[in-house]
């Protein structure tokens, strides 16, 4: 019953979450930090001095999971009940962490909350960092993106912890479905028929971050580069293994181009091929819980397996 909750909860905020937020309405979410105990989600992790004083064996690798649009950490669960963290823990000693948190609030405003809850988290840490590793999946990418944009602006000390950042299925250059929902809209407010205006005015209530999505983080008073100083790491799906087919619909949500922001213009700044992967045979959602994803994600979190230098 509680994993329904969550989700039904999920879809509300990624819908009206920050109208919930701005009323002050119980059922907002608010950012948590999440760890995996138990095959159904895990238990809250405060950032406070002395919360993870009864946890047995902690890392200084920290993998931190960060979930899409109206979704949870369950996101991440694969049918056998591992996930990306799980996996990462066995096979290269990571601790993993799950962020939650009210996806319909704008992005800019989302990667604050996550940059600050990243800084508690270093102070409050009782084993000295190695590093930190933030996985996004879908939005939870542009998320990602936006925390290393505050943190850096901020002085945060937990971005120098940031070596590599992963990004799977995110729409870096955005989502064009959402882009078509606001043509849509715009059309029916335009119809003469108090109906039909009424509908377009339903529909223009989504929320701010599911706005947002349609444009990725290329919003120019909103400037989010890709941070020089970490290795950037894309993982894209696609429908299809015919190239031109992949090229135009992706994995049905996200394009292949805005998933691997077209290798981060090719021109200037590309990335190898080794830090991209284009995984054909998968949908959006799939990406978040699939074995050959993983398979990419291990191989770059594995610093045996990287060329030194890269390191």
């Amino acid at each position: 019953m509680g994993s329904k909750l969550d989700a039904s909860l999920a879809v509300l905020n990624g819908a009206i979450g920050d109208y919930l937020a701005k009323t002050r309405n119980g059922l907002a979410t608010e950012m948590t930090f999440y760890t995996h105990t138990a095959a159904e989600g895990g238990a809250v992790v405060s950032l406070e001095r002395g919360a993870f004083d009864a946890f047995s064996s902690l890392s200084g690798k920290l993998v931190v999971l960060v979930h899409g649009l109206m979704s949870t950490e369950a996101i991440w669960r694969m049918p056998d009940g591992n996930d990306y963290g799980t996996l990462l823990a066995r096979d290269l000693a990571f601790t993993p962490l799950y962020v939650r948190y009210n996806s319909g609030l704008p992005l800019a405003e989302t990667g604050v909350s996550l940059s600050r809850a990243l800084e508690s988290l270093v102070e409050s840490y009782p084993v000295p960092i190695e590093e930190i590793v933030p996985i996004g999946y879908s939005m939870g990418g542009l998320v990602v993106r936006s925390a290393c944009h505050e943190a850096r602006l901020q002085g945060h000390r937990w971005l120098p912890l940031v070596r590599r950042a992963i990004y799977v299925g995110t729409p870096h250059r955005g989502a064009p479905l959402e882009r078509v929902g606001r043509v849509i809209t715009k059309v029916l407010r335009a119809v003469p028929d108090p109906y039909t205006r009424l509908v377009g005015e339903i529909a223009d209530l989504r929320s701010i971050g599911l706005k947002d999505l349609g444009d990725g983080l290329r919003d120019p008073r909103h400037p989010v580069p890709l941070l020089p100083e970490i290795r950037h790491y894309l993982v894209a799906g696609s429908l299809s293994a015919d190239p031109w087919l992949a090229t135009l619909f992706g994995d049905a949500l996200v394009p292949v181009a805005s998933a691997t922001d077209a290798w981060v213009h090719a021109r200037r700044t590309a990335l190898p091929p080794s830090h991209v992967k284009v995984i054909g045979g998968l949908g959006h959602l799939a990406l978040a819980s699939d074995p050959a994803v993983y398979l990419s994600i291990r191989a770059w979190c594995d610093n045996a397996a990287i060329a030194p230098e890269e390191l």
